[in-house]
């Protein structure tokens, strides 16, 4: 049995799809989950990682966990793990965990308490997603047109999908116990040409505005630490060499490249009409 935490979400849900094609049980655990949200057959418990003493039934019986960034209490929730015979522990963290940790300091709190935990563990630093762009579906809905800040900086964003089939390898083999991968894309992209990827996957124009620091500082601090958000613009604008490389963990994964923005673009056209 695995546990996939974030079952709703983008890699989430696409794990647990992919882990029960392959027929490995799975429960889906999410705050507000219900059968509905997943897969015939998939074992669901509604529990909060802000609550670790809530995660033992949810727990209970698994091998593996498929763990997020969420809550305060990584420990206690490596813990209600241990206690119901949990194994191994296959962390999605941040990129900027590695290259910025002053700002990320919340997941690299999460990976130092999983390689402290006595677990078989394997972190998955992810860069940039590219269900990002999902920011803009509204704006380019309503009004063909999607705002951004540095518009020609590029970053190889990576498919959420991609993220989830890499946990899934990992956490079913043995072989990547103790190793920390980096997730990227197969090339980097700038934000005038994601959304130029859209406005073609669509078959109509989409206008790209570039925002200022601040105005996109403003919006990201309704939503986003302050901490959180000076290390996302300072990512997205001022992009260390290592943050703009791409790595090539996910292909030796999964011994085939990544898939490209514009496919993700294409399989996701319908939320931009």
């Amino acid at each position: 049995m695995i546990v996939v935490t974030g079952a709703t979400g983008n890699v989430g849900r696409a794990l647990v799809q992919m882990l029960t094609d392959a027929r490995v049980p799975v429960t889906a655990v999410a705050r507000h989950i219900t059968d509905a949200d997943v897969p015939p057959g998939v074992r669901v418990a509604a529990a909060d990682l802000a609550e670790p003493a809530g995660l033992r039934a949810a727990f209970d019986g698994a091998e593996a966990l498929f763990l997020l960034v969420a809550g305060d209490d990584p420990h206690g929730i490596l813990e209600a793990a241990k206690t119901a015979g949990v194994r191994k522990v296959v962390l999605l963290s941040s990129q900027g965990a590695g290259t910025r940790p002053e700002a990320y300091r919340h997941p690299l709190l999460f990976e130092t308490a999983v390689r402290e935990s006595g677990l078989d563990w394997t972190v998955l630093r992810s860069g940039g997603m590219d269900t990002n762009a999902l920011a803009w579906a509204e704006s380019i809905r309503t009004g063909r047109e999607a705002a951004a800040p540095f518009g020609d900086v590029g970053l190889p964003f990576i498919d959420p999908a991609d993220v989830a089939a890499v946990a899934a390898v990992v956490l079913r083999e043995d072989a990547h116990a103790g190793a920390t991968y980096t997730l990227t894309g197969p090339a980097p992209t700038t934000p005038r040409e994601r959304a130029a990827a859209i406005a073609a996957a669509l078959g109509e124009p989409v206008r790209f505005t570039e925002q200022t620091r601040e105005e996109a500082h403003s919006l990201m601090a309704r939503f986003m630490p302050l901490p959180v958000v000076e290390g996302t613009l300072a990512i997205l604008g001022e992009p260390t060499e290592e943050e703009q490389r791409v790595s090539p963990d996910a292909e030796r994964v999964l011994s085939r490249t990544a898939g490209t923005f514009a496919a993700w673009a294409e399989r996701n056209a319908a939320a931009f009409r």
